[in-house]
């Protein structure tokens, strides 16, 4: 070569960052899942197709992303993206269908493929409310996606808590504590 780019290289180093970002992974998760130096893995997200990148190199990342080497290269990065965003097992549950559809974030999405049985518990509220926290910059980027859906998990088994408590004697009791606390928060909840 006599130090130009080679365009292929360079679309290529671009569609691994693409799809890499896809499964919500950073250049640590890349470098964990394929045994590349860092060096490697920094300049391919930073899209720097200068390096040519050797086959070892494609190979692994190609079996880190369930993908062939020859798919990696030369397949649509349409239809990878497709073929890489997780989907619902057939249940016949529209909320977590509209979840994985509407699910724009690299970060949700990779929460979605690592925790499946996780996502299938949210309730349709839930769904929505994760789905609304998405946006360039907006919460679920800032604290993190797993933050938010432990907190959702968090208040599921409150509600749960306090249903069971409510069935027994201590209704009265937790009637006053609830109150107690509404208390507490009812001027932040009507001033917001």
């Amino acid at each position: 070569m006599n130090g130009q780019i080679q365009p292929e290289n360079a679309a290529l180093v671009a569609k691994i960052a693409r799809l890499v970002e896809e499964r919500g992974w950073n250049q640590e998760d890349l470098v964990r899942q394929t045994s590349l130096n860092r060096q490697t893995v920094r300049a391919i997200m930073q899209r720097n197709g200068q390096r040519r990148l050797r086959n070892v190199t494609v190979s692994r990342i190609a079996k880190a992303l369930g993908l062939s080497v020859d798919e990696l290269r030369n397949a649509p990065l349409d239809r990878l993206l497709a073929r890489m965003r997780p989907r619902p097992a057939a249940t016949g549950d529209a909320a977590l269908r509209q979840l994985y559809d509407q699910a724009s974030q690299p970060e949700l999405l990779g929460w979605l493929e690592r925790n499946p049985g996780r996502a299938q518990a949210l309730s349709p509220e839930e769904i929505d409310e994760l789905l609304s926290l998405q946006g360039t910059g907006g919460p679920l980027t800032r604290a993190g996606v797993e933050h938010f859906v432990a907190l959702l998990e968090r208040k599921r088994r409150l509600l749960r808590q306090v249903h069971a408590v409510a069935g027994t004697e201590y209704l009265d009791l937790l009637e006053q504590l609830v109150g107690l606390l509404y208390e507490k928060v009812q001027p932040y909840a009507s001033n917001g």
